[in-house]
This record gives C-alpha cells, sequence and structure tokens, in this order.
C-alpha cells in the first residue's frame, strides 16, 4: 500500500499561519520556525484557572524542547533576526517534523536542522535532535531548556541531582502547578551531546528558574554536533508525585536510547497507517487532506490519554480561546465513530473519561431533577465538571451532549467481541442515558415531546420539538432496549414508549422540520441538524419523508458551508440525494476550503466565512466528520450488535469522479477486516483479511 501523501514544506516566517502542530495524544507541542525558541505544551489531564474567564481550563505548561544556540559567544536568543533560511517539513508517515535553518555570527555560519517528534510508543515522551554544522572553526555552545515563562503557574520543586543516587539520572525535574492550583504536572529532561568532547554544565539557578543544560565545544566543518533532547511530561491525574514519576521515565528513556525510541515510533505509525483510508479516483489534493485528517486525529488521541482530547486535540495557542481544551460532545459524535475502527484503543481510551467522570453526569441529573446522567455541555479536562463561560447559555439548553456519549459507548460495545465491554463500562453510561431521555420528555397528546431545546443551530430561544435531538434520543433508547435484551436484564418500560411515541415534528411537504413552527428563513433556519438525523444518526425516515427532508435543505447549503462541523457531512447527503456532481463539489465546498496555512490544518471555519476571527485549527469536528463520513456514510455502514457483515445497509453512490474507498485494515471485533466502497455496488463489502 503506497504511504500517506505529507503535507508540502514550508519557507520563511510563518505570517498569520498557526505554528506545527506535533503530538501523540498525551503531550500536545505547538513547535516554531525555529524549535528552540518555546512554543505551547499542552499535556492531558493538567487544567488551570484561565487568566480571563476564571474557569477550569487546559493549562499551558513548561515548554519541555526549548534551548539555545551560540557561535563564539553570540547567541541566537540575543539575536534572533540572524536567523535565516527558515524551512519546515512534516512526515505524516513518521509523524516527525523537520525544522532548518541557517544562524550566523560575524563571518561564521552554522547549519542548523532539528528534528522533533511525540513518541507513540512511550506516550510520555517528546524528543527533539538539534543538528549543527558550522562552516569555519569555531567555539558552539548548545543549550537544552525546560522553559517556564509562558506558562501560567509555579514551580513547587525543582531538582538537578536524584535524592540518594551519587549522580544525577537525568539533567533535572520541575514539579509544575497551574494557576489556581487544579492540577500539577511533572517534567524532567534528559539531554546528550554527541560528535566531540564538550564541557558540560547544568544551571543552578533557584528554586523558580528553568531546567537548563548548557555544552560547549570546540566545532569543526565537515563534524556535525548533535544534541539530543528527551522530556517526559506526568500529568498529577494519573500520579501523585508527577515530577518522580517523570525522572524514571527519562531515566527508562535514556537506557533505551533516542535511536531506539524514534525507530519505535515510527513502527507505531506504520502500524497505524495499515488502516489509511485511501479513494480511487479522488484528485491527489483531496487524497491528501484525507490523509492529513487521519494523521492528525491519530495523533491527537492515545489510550494513556487521561482527559480525553478536546476538539483542537492537544493544540492551542494565545490568540484564540480554543474552547479551552474541554472535552465537547463533538468528539463523542464524529471522532469515537471513526476511531473506533482505525485505532479502537485510544477510541476506548476516549471513553474513559466520560466513564471516569459518571458520578459528574450524575450529579448534574440530579441537580436538573432528572434521572439517569446528564453529561456537562463543555467537560474540565482535570475534574469533568461544567466549565462552560460565563452564564453557559449553551450549558443550559443543548441536551443533546449525553445522547451523543451514549451512542459512541454502544458503538464501542458493539465493536468489541464480547460482552464484558458492554456490560461493565457501556451499559452504565447507556441505560443512564435512556433514563435521562425519559425524564427530559413530556408526554402529550401528540406523544412524547422536548420543550425548550437547542440543537446546532445555537438561538436566543430554545425551541419546543428540536428534531436533532429527538431523532438522537430515538437512537439512543433503540440502542438501549437491545443492549438490555443482549444482557439478558429487564427493560424498563417507559424506554419503549418512549421509543414508540416519541414526536418528530414535520412539515406538510413530508419533510422533517429542525423544530415546532419551524421557518426556513428564520435565523440559522438552513442549519442542517434533520440532515444529520438521516446520517450520521440513522434516524428511520420513509424514502418520501427523506426525499423531501433533503430536497428543503441541501439546495441551501450556501447559506451555512463556512462555519464549523457540519459542512464535512453535506457530501453525504449529496450522495443519498444521488447527485454526484454535488457530492464532489460539496466535498471541496465543505471541507476541503476549510484548509489553510501550513501542514494542512483544517479551521474550525473557513477563512471567507464572515465569522472567522483568527485561523484556528486542527478542528476535528470538521475532521472527525469528514472520517466518519467515509466509512460510515458513503460506505452505508452502521454498527450495531448484529453480525458485522450485516453492518453495510445502503447502495454505494460516491462523489463524482471516486471509483471507491478502500481500507486495507480496520479493527472489528478484535479481527483485522478489510472495507470496500464500490461506487454502483448494492452494498460494502466488509470481511476478514
Amino acid at each position: 500500500m503506497p504511504g500517506p501523501i505529507s503535507p508540502p514544506s514550508c519557507s520563511g516566517t510563518r505570517g498569520g499561519a498557526l505554528p506545527a502542530y506535533v503530538s501523540n495524544g498525551l503531550v500536545g507541542l505547538r513547535v516554531r520556525e525555529i524549535p528552540l525558541v518555546a512554543g505551547s505544551a499542552i499535556v492531558s489531564g493538567v487544567a488551570g484557572e484561565h487568566c480571563e474567564r476564571r474557569i477550569e481550563a487546559a493549562a499551558p505548561v513548561p515548554y519541555p524542547l526549548a534551548g539555545d544556540i551560540a557561535i563564539d559567544g553570540v547567541r541566537l536568543s540575543d539575536e534572533p533576526w540572524a536567523a535565516q533560511d527558515l524551512a519546515q517539513s512534516y512526515d505524516f508517515a513518521t509523524g516527525e517534523l523537520t525544522s532548518r535553518f541557517a544562524f550566523g555570527a560575524g563571518d561564521r555560519r552554522a547549519t542548523v536542522e532539528i528534528l522533533t517528534f511525540a513518541s507513540r510508543s512511550h506516550a510520555p515522551l517528546v524528543l527533539q535532535e538539534v543538528a549543527l554544522t558550522v562552516d569555519a572553526p569555531c567555539r558552539i555552545e548548545l543549550v537544552a531548556a525546560v522553559d517556564p515563562k509562558a506558562a501560567r503557574g509555579i514551580i513547587r520543586e525543582r531538582r538537578t541531582g536524584t535524592p540518594g543516587e551519587k549522580s544525577a539520572v537525568c539533567d533535572g525535574s520541575l514539579h509544575w502547578e497551574s494557576h489556581g492550583a487544579l492540577s500539577r504536572c511533572g517534567i524532567a529532561l534528559l539531554s546528550t551531546l554527541d560528535g566531540t568532547e564538550a564541557d558540560r554544565s547544568v544551571a543552578d539557578w533557584d528554586a523558580r528558574g528553568p531546567l537548563q543544560t548548557r555544552y560547549g565545544a570546540d566545532a569543526r566543518p565537515g563534524r556535525p554536533l548533535r544534541l539530543r533532547q528527551i522530556a517526559a511530561l506526568i500529568p498529577s491525574i494519573v500520579h501523585d508525585r508527577p515530577h518522580e514519576e517523570a525522572v524514571r521515565r527519562v531515566a527508562e528513556a535514556g537506557r533505551l536510547g533516542f535511536d531506539l525510541l524514534r525507530a519505535r515510533n515510527r513502527e507505531a505509525w506504520l502500524e497505524l497507517w495499515k488502516s489509511r483510508i485511501m479513494v480511487d479516483g479522488a484528485s491527489v489534493q483531496h487524497q491528501a487532506l484525507i490523509d492529513a485528517g487521519f494523521f492528525y486525529l491519530n495523533s491527537s488521541v492515545h489510550p494513556a490519554s487521561p482527559a480525553a482530547t478536546s476538539i483542537f486535540g492537544l493544540a492551542s495557542w494565545p490568540d484564540y480561546h480554543y474552547y479551552y481544551g474541554h472535552v465537547m460532545w463533538d468528539i463523542d459524535a464524529f471522532c469515537v465513530p471513526p476511531l473506533t475502527l482505525l485505532q479502537p484503543e485510544a477510541a476506548r481510551g476516549l471513553m474513559s473519561f466520560r466513564i471516569r467522570t459518571l458520578d459528574v453526569a450524575r450529579r448534574k441529573a440530579r441537580l436538573e431533577g432528572r434521572r439517569g446522567v446528564q453529561f456537562p455541555w463543555q467537560s474540565g479536562p482535570a475534574s469533568g465538571d461544567e466549565s462552560a463561560p460565563g452564564g453557559g447559555d449553551a450549558a443550559a439548553t443543548e441536551d443533546h451532549v449525553t445522547l451523543h456519549v451514549a451512542r459512541a459507548a454502544s458503538m464501542l460495545a458493539d465493536s468489541v467481541p464480547d460482552l464484558r465491554y458492554l456490560r461493565e463500562k457501556a451499559w452504565p453510561i447507556l441505560a443512564g442515558a435512556a433514563d435521562w431521555a425519559v425524564s427530559r420528555l413530556t408526554r402529550t397528546e401528540r406523544g412524547y415531546e422536548l420543550c425548550r431545546a437547542m440543537g446546532p443551530a445555537e438561538v436566543p430561544v430554545p425551541p419546543n420539538n428540536d428534531a436533532f435531538t429527538l431523532m438522537a434520543m430515538h437512537d439512543v433508547l433503540r440502542r438501549a432496549i437491545d443492549a438490555a435484551a443482549r444482557l439478558g436484564g429487564p427493560c424498563p418500560p417507559d424506554w419503549q414508549k418512549a421509543l414508540a411515541g416519541l414526536y418528530l415534528p414535520r412539515r406538510s411537504d413530508g419533510a422533517i422540520a429542525s423544530h415546532d413552527d419551524f421557518r426556513i428563513d428564520e435565523d440559522k433556519g438552513t442549519t442542517p441538524s434533520p440532515l444529520a438525523g438521516l446520517f450520521p444518526l440513522e434516524y428511520p425516515l420513509s424514502q418520501e419523508e427523506r426525499t423531501a427532508t433533503l430536497a428543503l435543505f441541501l439546495p441551501r447549503w450556501r447559506a451555512y458551508v463556512g462555519s464549523p462541523m457540519l459542512p464535512a457531512l453535506y457530501p453525504i447527503w449529496a450522495a443519498m440525494a444521488g447527485d454526484r456532481r454535488l457530492a464532489l463539489q460539496l466535498f471541496e465546498e465543505g471541507y476541503a476550503a476549510y484548509d489553510h496555512g501550513r501542514f494542512h490544518q483544517c479551521l474550525e471555519y473557513r477563512p471567507d466565512f464572515p465569522d472567522s476571527e483568527v485561523p484556528a485549527g486542527p478542528f476535528f469536528a470538521n475532521i472527525g466528520g469528514m472520517l466518519t463520513g467515509l466509512l460510515y456514510g458513503f460506505s452505508g455502514m452502521t454498527i450495531d450488535g448484529g453480525a458485522p457483515d450485516r453492518w453495510p445497509r445502503r447502495p454505494i453512490i460516491l462523489p463524482e469522479g471516486w471509483r471507491s474507498i478502500e481500507v486495507e485494515r480496520l479493527w472489528v471485533r478484535g479481527r483485522p477486516m478489510r472495507l470496500v466502497a464500490r461506487h454502483g455496488a448494492e452494498r460494502a463489502e466488509l470481511a476478514e483479511t
């Protein structure tokens, strides 16, 4: 199978584009054009008090792979304008970012190449190699550092020795506490210099200073020097003394060695790319964007992650709020489904956050006067509590979050080989969501209705009978009833009554209305939330109702595309309508046009959309929606408790020019299976390899 398409290399400064994003799902870095200048570092589960909003938010930690270069005493940090010929390239096949630049001092010039990656085989580790070559003899100083300047918080303890040991096992460690003391992070650094004899010194500083190790050496042309940095980062949510655990992890890394860790990371990516989604007939540009989405989603999740991931993964940058690193429903709705087949251990890792915070959801349901579980709109990454800023308008009325969590848990349970996951992990969520749904509904003469609830169209006055939420309720109640039967337990009669009597607003032409008293020309009336009921929620409508609903919303795509999330699904809806040409156009307009800046970081808003303020990405509601569409939408596949060869259920209609969608290896109930969806076929093929 051919390898993935990596993005074009970039030259010069970024301008307004985002820095490169390097992550393994536990640690995420924003790496600048000169990687030795501290960027941003986020660790899953590390939260602090937001500087402006004063809410729980993901908190940047001290940057672990900072450093400096000096030529004959002239420092890059003192004269950054002396750096020239900046270039970066990103190898998606291996997750390795390579940065190059030249730095001159007087008549001496150094050529620098820096390799940066986040280890998938050893999740707490991020690694960097600085290779430097000079054009004339000179005195070089290379510095490895952990830089705390941009991190709001305090250093509780700084160590450069190892207590009880004659010699230190690493350069040092920091025990860092976030602003507001919501959590802590341990960071340990290990560095080496290869290529020559060098004077080594570890800066003493004071108890609040950075970690900094300096190497001084005489450099000669043709003899490259290599500074290697390995940092371990441990959140306090997984270890109460994280700085000590970080030391243990970095010491193990030192025993294994940089080269072996790099090789294992490459092996891990090679394994992941066996699930590459190949589209025969797609343009090179579109296949490249599919590969980029695959890469960023898989690099932002890991079984070791204690706090799922945010809708920007572990990416952040100071010019935007990035939704404060909160865990939101978009992850459950759009990221868990593709990962269930591509990287199931990581998908279960995402769900483990919801399992860990199940008591939070129970308390929230009780607070609202409801049964079961109600997950927060914006969950804080450490506590799981509701952390929406300000008055929390959406948190008060967008009740569909719990339904997407339950649906994702059900899909995960249906994708494993036995009932253990369903019984022990998914059932408490699924049953709790069904209980909540029944208590949230109101029985009227029309059936079970939903009062004052918002769907994806966020409006000042929540309408009655939001169709998107009702269709999600239908799916969750159906799944809960089926799960009860599979587990051999009793099914509460009120679940069945609610499912049978669930009201759904319909127009006189047979189309599903977004809510009661709906008008297509109302504010945000073109939001295609009823189409999301067709896919991915797979609400069972008659062919006449499907056709009418598609005819109402699909032609109005221009009024909605450019906003986040649902536009990535438009190609599926166009294919459902049988319009291949429009499906291809909407893949371009509803997904590809969100690509902007360096390294295919899909943005939240299209740059030409009026609400677009600053570039913010990679945005996983868009990326996950695109991947969900490829794996489930075009293939007509639905995961349930039945036999996998019966999951594909619809005839295959692909965008114009696309001949097939093929994946050599998906994980289905613990077994590798191959997916082939050929245009014109009656069903997709899902079979063991």
